[in-house]
């Protein structure tokens, strides 16, 4: 079995308070460190990996991404999916081959840019072509924006979700979605719904009782290292 073979095989036939909980690594230290505690598969954050390498979020060049990525592939021995942003402008097919070349499974693509939502029926095209240029060699984790950047409406997530599904999604992430909609949410969602939760929020078992098939967190595990490592170097002073 390919990885992404393995990698989309986590995502289905999962009871309700277990749902596939990623940790996102930032470099290939902390890929190591996730795949040795067992985890079977690991998703990047582009913040966390913008942090890593010095860059504010949204703001690190394609090359370096997916560089990064590259990396923290070549690292471990578990599936890896690469959270890509919008795709850094490049052609669905460019886009597709960049992340192959990197050795990652899966993408994350957000339907927004600039704080902006995109119009859903041309990125649902976009994801169209996309996933035409992908195959089934890449799990498609489509991001929904409506709670960061819309009016927060549950319907509109909904519509979106289902148009990135029928243009082959295979993952729909409604991004900031609180706890308390994801029952609606996933009765309203044809396939995985990708869930992003707090290090001190509501448990990932919980989440999956929720709704959620897998659970992310951003760039929330980076943070949480460099805060600890804050504390280390204040002893030393």
């Amino acid at each position: 079995m390919s990885g992404v073979e393995r990698f989309r095989a986590l995502h289905h036939g999962r009871v309700p308070d277990d749902p596939l909980v990623l940790p996102g690594p930032w470099d290939a230290a902390s890929a190591r460190v996730f795949a040795d505690a067992g985890f079977p598969a690991l998703a990047t954050p582009s913040a966390g990996v913008a942090a890593s390498l010095g860059y504010a979020d949204g703001e690190t060049p394609a090359a370096e991404m997916f560089a990064a990525v590259a990396r923290i592939v070549r690292a471990v021995d578990v599936p890896v999916s690469a959270d890509v942003e919008g795709g850094y402008g490049l052609a669905p097919k460019e886009l597709v081959e960049r992340l192959l070349e990197a050795g990652a499974v899966g993408c994350n693509l957000e339907d927004s840019a600039g704080g902006v939502l995109k119009d859903p029926e041309r990125h649902a095209e976009w994801l169209a072509e996309v996933r035409n240029a992908a195959a089934d060699l890449l799990f498609v984790n489509a991001r929904v924006d409506v709670f960061e950047y819309g009016d927060g409406d549950p319907e509109r997530v909904i519509e979106r979700a289902a148009l990135y599904v029928d243009a082959g999604a295979d993952c729909v992430y409604p991004i900031g979605a609180p706890p308390g909609v994801l029952p609606l949410l996933r009765s309203g969602i044809r396939g995985p719904v990708n869930v992003f939760a707090r290090l001190d929020g509501v448990p990932a078992a919980e989440l999956g009782e929720l709704g959620a098939t897998r659970v992310t967190f951003g760039p929330g595990l980076q943070r949480r290292a460099a805060a600890a490592l804050g504390d280390i170097a204040a002893e030393l002073r």
